[in-house]
């Protein structure tokens, strides 16, 4: 397919937007694939070249979270290996059965948690105990949602915050870190797959990628500057949002 100069000055500005969007809370998907769409790409390429744009959002954001002193990548080794595995075996899985069934249970969990998060007002604001330890997180909850990533994908980063803070304590600020963090294992394991395989329309991909670069960085310093509930409300509307496409989608 050949995709004109205005074309792809569409898709860069609309990975910006999802970029700024997924560093706070994710579901930038809902405005990078439907454009994608609407533009005549193919669905599994339309998913497989969006991989590329989030790679390059979620890594920015995860830089300039790193360098505000919010993740300690020595002591997320275990994380990111279990989120990297999980997602690519995910990624395999999903060429060889049919997904379509996630799509009936992860909106009532997405609304199910964030009606939790909106009529907790105290949750995040400060580190809590953690629930379990590290080690369990990574080999039993990071694995899974990274499996996840790659298997389905709507919501994996709210997924990935959540956790963190309903069972590792940390106030969301710190919680949304590690989940761009995660997150971007994820999607790079994915978008290995995906290369693999031969599905990304390589110049929708790479537009994509500056813009969501620049979109994650905006993002991730809104996180810093705005705190805490600035995420509230984004990752409450996001995931509204995206457990409603999937209901519309599949009704």
């Amino acid at each position: 397919m050949a995709f004109s100069i205005e074309l792809l000055t569409l898709f860069f500005f609309a990975a910006v937007i999802a970029g700024c969007i997924d560093a706070i809370a994710g579901g930038g998907g809902l405005i990078t694939i439907p454009a994608l769409l609407m533009c005549g790409v193919p669905p599994a390429q339309a998913i497989a070249s969006n991989k590329v744009g989030a790679v390059g959002g979620s890594m920015s954001s995860t830089l300039h979270f790193v360098r505000q002193g919010h993740i300690d990548l020595r002591s997320s080794k275990l994380m990111i290996a279990s989120s990297f595995v999980g997602s690519f075996l995910g990624s395999m899985l999903l060429t060889r059965i049919d997904s379509s069934f996630l799509a009936v249970i992860i909106p009532f969990l997405l609304i199910g948690f964030s009606l939790y998060f909106l009529f907790s007002p105290n949750l995040g604001e400060l580190d809590r105990k953690h629930l379990i330890s590290g080690m369990v997180y990574s080999l039993f909850v990071a694995s899974v949602i990274g499996f996840y990533d790659g298997f389905f994908g709507p919501g994996t980063g709210a997924f990935f915050a959540i956790s963190f803070t309903l069972l590792l304590g940390y106030n969301l600020i710190k919680a949304t870190a590690y989940a761009k963090l995660l997150n971007f294992c994820s999607n790079l394991a994915a978008l290995i797959y995906f290369i693999m395989s031969g599905s990304i329309i390589w110049e929708v991909g790479i537009a994509m990628f500056f813009g969501q670069i620049i979109g994650g960085a905006i993002g991730a310093r809104l996180v810093v500057n705005n705190g805490k509930m600035l995420i509230k409300i984004v990752m409450v509307v996001m995931t509204i949002g995206v457990s409603v496409k999937m209901l519309a989608f599949n009704a």
